[in-house]
C-alpha cells in the first residue's frame, strides 16, 4: 500500500488496511509526533490532516486513505517554524505538551480556512481538542498571534521560506 505522507510517498507492504492511520504513522513510518490519547476521537490528540482537512488518525483506517494526502506534525513546518509553532512558543502553550501537536494541527487547519478568526470562531474550531494542563486562554492568544502573522501572506510561503523567521517573539496577552 503507497501512501503520501508530508509529501513524500510511502510503501507499507503488508499493512492491514484496517490499521488505524494513527498506528502506521507511528510504528510503520516512524513519525511519533502525533500522539495516541483516547483512541476514541474525542480527544484530539492524533489529529493530522487528510487533503488539508484536520481527522482524527486514530479511527482512520489505512485502506480509506488510498490516493490521498497525509501530513502531520513533522510536515507542517518546512525549513523555518510555522507560525502556529512560532507563537505557541512564543505565548508558552504547552505544559506537558501532549496534546500540543493535534493542537497545533487543528490550529494550522482553522487559520487556513479562516486567517482572521473571532474569539468564538477559535473556540468553536478547537473545541475537539482536549488540554489536560488546560492552557485554552493560552491556545486562544497564540491562534490569535498567529492570525496576525498569517495576515498577507500564502499557505505555501508558511514555514518554506530559507530565510530567518519574521515571527519577532513579542506578544501582547
Amino acid at each position: 500500500m503507497q501512501v503520501s505522507i508530508n509529501g513524500k510517498s510511502h510503501e507499507l507492504a503488508g499493512a492491514d488496511p484496517d490499521m488505524p492511520l494513527l498506528w502506521a504513522l507511528r510504528d510503520l513510518v516512524g513519525l511519533v509526533g502525533t500522539k495516541y490519547g483516547c483512541g476514541v476521537a474525542q480527544c484530539g490528540a492524533c489529529t493530522v490532516w487528510l487533503d488539508d482537512v484536520p481527522i482524527r488518525s486514530c479511527q482512520m483506517p489505512l485502506g480509506a486513505i488510498k490516493d490521498r494526502a497525509v501530513t502531520t506534525i513533522e510536515g507542517l513546518a518546512g525549513d523555518i517554524l510555522h507560525p502556529v509553532q512560532e507563537a505557541w512558543i512564543a505565548h508558552d502553550v504547552a505544559q506537558c505538551g501532549y496534546c500540543q501537536a493535534g493542537q497545533i494541527m487543528s490550529a494550522a487547519a482553522l487559520l487556513k480556512s479562516n486567517p482572521n478568526p473571532s474569539s468564538e470562531a477559535i473556540e468553536g474550531a478547537m473545541a475537539g481538542n482536549i488540554c489536560r494542563c488546560g492552557t485554552y486562554s493560552r491556545i486562544v492568544a497564540a491562534i490569535q498571534t498567529a492570525s496576525t502573522r498569517l495576515q498577507g501572506l500564502s499557505f505555501y510561503e508558511v514555514g518554506h521560506d530559507t530565510t530567518e523567521s519574521q515571527f519577532d517573539g513579542k506578544v501582547s496577552v
